[in-house]
């Protein structure tokens, strides 16, 4: 096993659980959107804070008035986050592979 491949398939690792808890965190924002939720609640600050500056980037892109005053952002967001998914991770996984890395003793 190789030390450099360990440290890669590590990081692979890792990359995808935070792209995988981002995907559940702006899919709880949307999902909490629809219900008019109070602004002061703990958890929609925490979405809120932890998902608007990527969404407002987005906005820029499909602002809600352009769009037929919906907000597609958050779907924006997660196309994005699979596509890192499977183009990312997924070469970043084999290069470890390759290295040696990625196997249990």
């Amino acid at each position: 096993m190789s030390f450099f491949g360990n440290i890669l398939f590590g990081l692979t690792k890792v990359l995808a659980i935070v792209l995988d808890l981002y995907f559940w965190i702006i899919l709880a924002r949307a999902l909490i959107s629809w219900v008019n939720p109070d602004p002061r609640n703990a958890i929609v600050k925490i979405l809120h804070q932890a998902t608007e500056p990527v969404l407002r980037q987005l906005r820029k892109i499909a602002p809600p008035w352009k769009t037929g005053g919906i907000d597609i952002s958050p779907l924006f967001a997660i196309l994005i986050i699979y596509f890192l998914e499977y183009a990312l991770i997924r070469n970043l996984y084999d290069a470890a592979r390759g290295l040696g890395g990625g196997r249990l003793p």
